[in-house]
Parts: structure tokens; C-alpha cells; sequence
């Protein structure tokens, strides 16, 4: 991932946010060191951002497209209520297993429930309303995600899509992922059904509110 601020910035910015608990710095270490594109991980700026609007929203139900080793859900969880829970989405098995031992090995763990398979099709099979989702899954389907989940998020819910900026590869697009990324940012910003910013933390994130 190409940083789109300076360096020095996002050392900054990463310094004066409050440290992310041991188990996630452990978790980002053990990603890095074992497995494919470890700069998948939300790390710690974007993941202090999650816990606090998780924590703001109150949610009963999030819904993540995108475990990978499970670093996102692990702190959004440290914010959710105890009746809360998460339904993450992972079609890697490796990165199921990494993330499955720290959900075991966190006292949040039990919020979460990995579903193995198809994003889409465990996004149909949710019959309760959405309060909260974030999607880091594959970029080429990112609009049909979004028009799945804005359909089921309750009003005044918050829908969150990561990598939305693509190293600035939204300027330009080239290819297939490059355009699904450049047409969802122009559908979230004229789609009446929602409010929206297009945030520039990290590789950029959409933050909508269902109306």
C-alpha cells in the first residue's frame, strides 16, 4: 500500500493515538511475520478509529467483509456492548485459523463469529438488521457489497469501506478493482439513501450513515 501522507506524518499520527492492546501487537507481529500481503492489516491508526466509532454507535449487530488475521474485529469488539456480536466474512483459511486463535485468546473474542465462504451470499443469509459494517474484502465487488448492506442497515446506521482512496489509484483508474473503487466513491456520494465523507486515513475510508 503506497502511504498517501508522509511518512513522518503517519509516525505522528500513529504515535498520538492511544496504543492498541498487547494481543493486537502480537497479532500484527505474527501477521507480518507469517503471512501473504501482511500490509492488509487495518493497523493500529485505522484500528483505535474503529474502537472509538464502535464505541460512539453502540451497535448490537456489526458485519465485517474481511477478516484476514482478525486484527479489525478483535478492536471493534473491544467496544461493543455485551450483547453485541460480529459476524465476520474470510475465505482464506489460513488467515481464519491466525484470527480464530486471537478471538480464543481475547476476553472479546466471544462477540465474534467467523463464517466461512462467500461474503455475498453470508450477507444474504442475515435476516436481522445491520448497525455497523466495514468491508475490506475484494475490491472488484465492492459496489454490489455496498448495495447489499445499505439495503439491510437500519437508519442512522454506519457502513464503513476501506482502501477507498487505492493509493491514489482512484485518480486514474486502470483496472477492473481500480474502476470498482472510483464507482463506488461516486455512488456513496450521490446515493440520497445515505450521508457521507471520504475520509483520508490510511489508504482512505468511506464513513456513511444510513437516513
Amino acid at each position: 500500500m503506497k502511504p498517501l501522507v508522509l511518512e513522518g506524518i503517519e509516525e505522528y499520527a500513529v504515535d498520538n493515538t492511544r496504543p492498541e492492546p498487547e494481543l493486537l501487537t502480537r497479532l500484527a507481529a505474527k501477521t507480518h511475520a507469517e503471512m501473504n500481503y501482511p500490509q492488509m492489516l487495518t493497523g493500529r491508526l485505522e484500528g483505535r478509529l474503529l474502537k472509538l466509532l464502535v464505541r460512539i454507535c453502540r451497535p448490537r449487530l456489526v458485519v465485517e467483509l474481511g477478516t484476514f488475521t482478525g486484527y479489525s474485529a478483535l478492536s471493534m469488539a473491544e467496544a461493543l456492548p455485551e450483547d453485541g456480536r460480529i459476524i465476520t466474512c474470510e475465505r482464506n483459511i489460513a488467515a481464519h485459523d491466525m484470527a480464530q486463535a486471537a478471538f480464543d485468546e481475547s476476553p472479546h473474542g466471544g462477540k465474534i463469529e467467523i463464517r466461512m465462504g462467500d461474503a455475498l451470499k453470508t450477507l444474504k443469509s442475515i435476516d436481522d438488521e445491520i448497525d455497523f459494517s466495514f468491508v475490506d474484502a475484494d475490491k472488484e465487488n465492492y459496489p454490489t457489497y455496498y448495495e447489499e448492506i445499505v439495503t439491510r442497515t437500519r437508519p442512522g446506521g454506519v457502513i464503513l469501506f476501506d482502501n477507498m482512496l487505492w493509493s491514489g489509484r482512484v485518480l486514474d483508474p486502470q483496472d477492473e478493482e481500480d474502476r470498482a473503487i472510483d464507482e463506488l466513491n461516486k455512488i456513496i456520494a450521490s446515493d440520497d439513501r445515505v450521508e457521507n465523507v471520504l475520509l483520508t486515513v490510511r489508504d482512505g475510508v468511506q464513513f456513511a450513515i444510513r437516513n
